[in-house]
């Protein structure tokens, strides 16, 4: 379910190639009747930007989750308890400068002694555990079932269809890619020695005088660089040349049939072997930024000077590496959930997603185990604009759009920062019954690898965004159960009504409240009132 950045580039690069703890009472008042307000027009500033989805749709006229608004009215400087939030993901850069003091370190072991001191069948796992061992890339699902042959499965011939569609799409996508890109860079040539500075900028460009036709249609690629939200031509050549390594790498292991990326010795289709993988939670590469990027949305520390804000205040991030590059092994993401219920998880965060899974079965019964242990599951939705109550997508917890296995889980849908009709990413999922709500995912700035940091988006984003605020109600309210916790964030968030673009498709226009179960989007502020209400009647 990966959501490839650049992605929106390509058509952008088609039309130049062809033109050219405690219950201290709380007594703020929820918000409501928001469908009155006026729409944002003013662009958002670089600060709303990389803090948006922590804004105030009343105050600021941004679908954010009133976090800010949570922490200055009703936290303010109460001391909650620490509530451990595993991320199943990548690996996760547990040494980030904005991570310290929000990692989980599992006590019970003695790091480095090579010893199963905890004796639950992980040695050394300090920090968590690493369910790839030092495999990265992969293939997705419906590539594994056309290598295993398998020519009567009930979807072999889908999957064989639908291989030949992409391979054959990413392959257009990547020509598309290098030709833009060769044009981009001889621009960007042509205007530094035109210009005379190395960091030239829009207002040099526009200034240039020129009856030379080459040079005037560099002019012209550069302005439209800059319409495409770039501040210079070397960024977009950073971001397509970062677009061709993930397209390239769809090309050569993703879709590649003959590709075998499993290192770590055990059988995938079989759940007896539990103890494989090794204690490494942290990425094997820099580009290996996913699991880092969610874990700062959730908890990079707030307002000590330095890059992001997550949400929650009093987490600790139990790092679980268990999605590759491609699509993720059900086995890995069973046994994971259950290594997270096992030792200690209040809330498990899971970011990824397919829509072939030979085995999901054992990943719901990871779910109804979980919910046993009174643990939280908050899922990305997915990013290819389908409606998932007529497309089957997993993880899940129900069958089709059938009765759920537990009450456990939440399924997130992504917003972007712009209220009104263009407020559903162009990519999200959506699903009156098989996604719960809404929150913000469209470009959302986080930690990513070796301390730097990075705006990107999806539901991906969307989903530790909520995970955050049900570590805030289980930090401030720790006796509310995990199926409390999730109706609080149902039954709390902003209930709108307003007529929206559903998957970036301007024809297909929805009232917002037909998107999702519980027909809202998260908030943070109406979560912690609510909480408090409830936690009063236990």
């Amino acid at each position: 379910m990966k959501s490839f950045k650049s992605f929106a580039i390509a058509a952008f690069a088609a039309s130049i190639l062809f033109s050219c703890g405690s219950t201290s009472s709380v007594i703020s008042t929820p918000l409501e009747n928001i469908d009155t307000l006026p729409l944002k027009t003013s662009e958002l500033t670089e600060a709303e930007k990389q803090h948006w989805g922590h804004l105030d749709l009343k105050n600021d006229t941004i679908p954010g989750m009133s976090v800010d608004r949570a922490y200055d009215e009703i936290i303010k400087n109460r001391k909650g308890s620490a509530v451990i939030v595993a991320v199943i993901d990548s690996g996760i850069d547990i040494d980030h400068e904005d991570l310290q003091g929000s990692i989980w370190t599992n006590t019970k072991e003695i790091p480095g002694n090579g010893i199963d001191d905890d004796n639950n069948g992980y040695v050394d796992d300090v920090h968590g555990w690493n369910f790839l061992g030092d495999g990265y890339n992969e293939q997705l699902e419906f590539v594994r079932l056309l290598a295993s042959g398998d020519t009567s499965h009930p979807r072999y011939a889908e999957a064989k269809a639908e291989r030949q569609s992409e391979y054959d799409k990413y392959l257009g996508i990547k020509t598309n890619y290098e030709q833009f890109l060769q044009q981009i860079t001889n621009a960007d040539d042509a205007l530094e020695k035109e210009t005379k500075k190395k960091n030239y900028t829009k207002e040099d460009v526009n200034a240039i005088s020129t009856s030379n036709q080459t040079l005037k249609q560099y002019v012209a690629i550069a302005n439209y660089v800059y319409s495409m939200d770039f501040d210079s031509l070397k960024d977009a050549i950073a971001d397509i040349s970062e677009g061709l390594v993930d397209i390239n790498d769809r090309l050569n292991y993703n879709l590649n049939i003959d590709f075998r990326g499993r290192k770590t010795g055990d059988n995938p289709d079989d759940m007896v072997e539990k103890y494989y993988g090794n204690n490494n939670v942290k990425p094997i590469k820099p580009s290996e930024s996913h699991g880092t990027h969610v874990a700062g949305i959730i908890a990079a520390g707030r307002h000590n000077g330095i890059g992001a804000n997550g949400v929650a205040n009093n987490v600790k991030i139990m790092s679980i590496r268990a999605v590759p590059n491609g699509d993720e092994y059900d086995k890995d993401i069973a046994l994971a959930i259950r290594y997270a219920a096992d030792n200690g998880a209040q809330i498990i965060n899971t970011s990824f997603g397919k829509y072939y899974s030979p085995h999901s079965d054992w990943v719901r019964d990871a779910i109804v185990y979980a919910a046993s242990k009174d643990v939280l599951i908050v899922n990305a939705a997915g990013n290819e604009g389908a409606d998932l109550d007529t497309k089957d997508v997993y993880p899940n917890d129900a069958i089709g759009t059938g009765p759920e296995v537990s009450d456990n889980f939440i399924s997130v849908g992504s917003l972007d920062p712009k209220y009104g009709s263009g407020m559903v990413s162009s990519f999200s999922n959506y699903g009156k019954v098989n996604v719960d709500i809404f929150a913000p995912g469209g470009n959302i700035y986080s930690t990513f690898p070796e301390n730097t940091y990075k705006s990107i988006g999806g539901t991906s984003m969307a989903s530790p965004a909520v995970a955050g605020i049900a570590a805030l109600i289980r930090s401030y309210y720790p006796k509310l159960t995990a199926p409390q916790v999730k109706k609080i964030i149902l039954d709390s968030g902003l209930a709108l009504t307003t007529k929206v673009i559903v998957g970036g498709d301007e024809s297909n226009v929805k009232p917002f409240n037909e998107l999702s179960k519980s027909q809202k989007i998260a908030n943070a502020y109406n979560a912690m009132i609510l909480a408090e209400k409830t936690a009063r009647n236990l």
